[in-house]
């Protein structure tokens, strides 16, 4: 199923830069790939491909959902990569753009009269089971630029797309009956562009992936749009005298440039060995900086939010049946069964949990230590998301956010209206209904969201009691009560002491 890797320039001097990032890649790349119980009539992988997916620009903007964000969890046609970085004279960068192809194998029988080939959703021939099912190919491009010439004062620009084809296998049968698995891909038509500027003795560098197909139109089932997008796609950045600086937890000195990078679902973060500033992982999954595949894990999963034990556990559970079907809908879920099946009772013990320190561990303490850094003072800087106090000034319960000149806050009713893409399944059954809000949340990419309670549940107060809530964007609640919005930072008479801006 895997295809040679596609290059178009500075193969030779890239291909092993990368490597030690790749485990990690794999595992965004190939997320949701195939859930468990990794069959194809599982509820949960007849919808696929929810990260990084690049679909063609005139079918997106026909939905109208398109939400900015440094999440790629919904359809886009672009997604945005802005980082910085220290250089040396002479200093060249080197990127690999990486997405998956969707591929669909469908299972033919010919027999009868007149001998037409017939696609059929499933065909068990000589006792193996074969089933009709979308698989994907890995691709990537390797672009390698001298920074010299991004500092031209020029967008450069790069093919990375992917060619379509066909491949017929035949399978062998008995009697007059002939059957064969088709898989055939569309092509797909993508560039990346590239822009550098100089900004106070650092770089800022702008990497922008497109899908260009104009041929798809639009109200295309998603399914078939599948079929023209780039799936999964994401970055890895590197290079030779090329420093990266963290976004995350920039120098102090860097921080406002940190701040004007803009990020458009797809977030990079330093990749490699901790502490090294040699690569970035640019992903449409958020990760913290330096991310890494446990030790312990012996192979993916397709779910890297999921924990090995459970879903090997889960997987040796499957019935001889449900494994059968399981083999039958992908190669990748073949070998999960196959690797589940014979891991060793000694590599199945070291899955049940290593308990590791949540900070960094720093270079041995010198004979002659420098003094310890003072602590940082109040009003000092931003607190980290992560470290207590990082959510200090905010407060769900009194927290107002603007929604067509509402300051909507806990209290306030509103109608639901999910979007029409993008959103939670079960969200869709609940438009137009009626909710109270409970409160207004702020997650670490800065997006705001409504926890309500739907007026004509019979178990809302239970659930309010447990704190269990529907979550809704702001555009996704039409206000039904309230006064005017204050402007940002106002104390507000009826307790709404914060306005932030969606």
């Amino acid at each position: 199923m895997d295809d040679p890797v596609r290059t178009e320039r500075g193969a030779s001097c890239t291909a092993d830069a990368f490597a030690q990032v790749r485990a990690v890649a794999d595992a965004i790349c190939y997320e949701g790939y195939l859930l468990y119980p990794y069959r194809r009539s599982s509820p949960k992988n007849r919808v696929r491909w929810q990260f990084g997916v690049l679909a063609p620009r005139e079918w997106v903007a026909a939905d109208g959902t398109e939400q900015p964000g440094v999440s790629g969890a919904a359809e886009s046609w672009y997604q945005q990569t802005g980082c910085l970085f220290e250089a040396d004279p002479g200093a060249v960068l080197r990127l690999r753009v990486r997405y998956l192809q969707a591929q669909r194998k469908t299972v033919e029988r010919r027999g009868g009269t007149e001998g037409r080939w017939e696609a059929v959703e499933a065909l068990d021939v000589a006792g193996e089971l074969h089933l009709s099912f979308d698989e994907a190919v890995p691709r990537e491009t390797d672009i390698e630029v001298p920074l010299t010439d991004l500092l031209t004062g020029e967008e450069l620009t790069y093919p990375v797309g992917a060619p379509g084809g066909t491949e017929v296998q035949l399978l062998e049968t008995q009697g007059a009956e002939q059957a064969r698995v088709v898989r055939h891909r569309h092509p797909l038509r993508a560039r990346t562009t590239l822009y550098a500027e100089r900004v106070d003795g650092l770089y800022r560098l702008t990497v922008r992936t497109e899908n260009t197909d104009t041929a798809l139109p639009p109200g295309t089932a998603r399914e078939e749009a599948l079929r023209h997008a780039l799936l999964a796609t994401h970055t890895l950045l590197g290079g030779d005298g090329l420093r990266f600086l963290s976004l995350i937890d920039p120098p102090a000195e860097a921080a406002t440039h940190a701040r004007a990078c803009r990020n458009v679902r797809t977030f990079p973060v330093l990749a490699g060995p901790e502490g090294s500033p040699r690569m970035m992982f640019s992903s449409p999954i958020l990760l913290g900086d330096h991310p890494q595949i446990a030790p312990e894990s012996p192979g993916d999963l397709h779910d890297a939010a999921e924990i090995d034990e459970i879903l090997s556990l889960r997987t040796l559970l499957l019935t001889d049946e449900e494994k059968r079907e399981a083999r039958a809908t992908d190669p990748r879920a073949a070998a999960i069964l196959d690797r589940v099946e014979s891991m060793p009772q000694e590599v199945l013990a070291r899955l049940h949990g290593v308990l590791r320190p949540t900070e960094p561990s720093g270079p041995a303490r010198p004979t002659h230590p420098d003094p310890p850094a003072p602590r940082a003072e109040p009003g000092a800087g931003p607190v980290p998301w992560w470290q207590e106090g990082g959510d200090e000034g905010l407060s769900p319960m009194t927290d107002c956010v603007p929604v067509d000149g509402v300051a909507v806050r806990r209290g306030h009713r509103v109608r639901l209206r999910p979007r029409g893409r993008g959103a939670d399944a079960q969200d869709m059954f609940l438009t137009g209904r009626t909710a109270q809000v409970e409160g207004v949340f702020h997650d670490v990419d800065g997006s705001v969201h409504l926890a309500v309670s739907v007026e004509d549940d019979p178990a809302a107060e239970l659930n309010a009691w447990y704190g269990r809530f529907f979550y809704f964007r702001p555009d996704e609640v039409q206000p039904l009560d309230g006064a005017g919005c204050a402007s940002a930072d106002e104390e507000r008479p009826d307790g709404c002491h914060r306005t932030v801006e969606a």
